[in-house]
């Protein structure tokens, strides 16, 4: 049950609908999030990020990485040809389907799969219309009299 009311949030800012947006997902959101399979999250520059997943068992080819809808969705799909018979498997090969929010303006770069682990490569790109910058301060406006007698003076 959610009892904030986030409205206060509203009057002191301008265009910030997306961030109400997630925080409110944030408070709403099921308590019982999946744990399988296991990430990281690297920050690696300023601008640069990296999600590191465990995921062992898995090829190349049984994995996707997809942007859609403002976030990444990472899944795993096993082949069902495994006719393998095993005495003990403690390497967890179930479906799975890891969703990631992303910021306003980063874009997955690249991704790799090596030793068990699926490394996604992100990117903050600011358009330059985005980027701070400095505005200047003009000073007060002269009427036409006052331009007069400064050159009359």
């Amino acid at each position: 049950m959610r009892n904030f009311d986030l409205s206060p949030l509203y009057r002191a800012t301008v265009g910030f609908d997306r961030v109400a947006d997630l925080m409110d997902r944030a408070l709403t959101s099921d308590v019982a999030q999946p744990t399988y399979p296991p990430y990281n999250i690297e920050k690696i520059d300023e601008n640069s990020y990296r999600i590191s997943v465990a995921v062992a068992g898995f090829g190349s080819d049984e994995l996707g990485v997809e942007m859609k809808e403002g976030g990444l969705v990472v899944t795993g799909r096993k082949s069902e040809d495994d006719t393998r018979s095993y005495l003990h498997r403690g390497i967890a090969t179930r479906a799975f389907e890891r969703r990631f929010a992303l910021a306003d303006h980063v874009k997955v770069t690249g991704a790799s799969h090596e030793n068990g682990m699926l490394h996604i490569d992100l990117v903050r790109e600011v358009p330059e219309a985005l980027k701070p910058r400095r505005i200047e301060i003009a000073g007060p406006k002269k009427t036409g009299a006052e331009q007069v007698e400064t050159v009359e003076a």
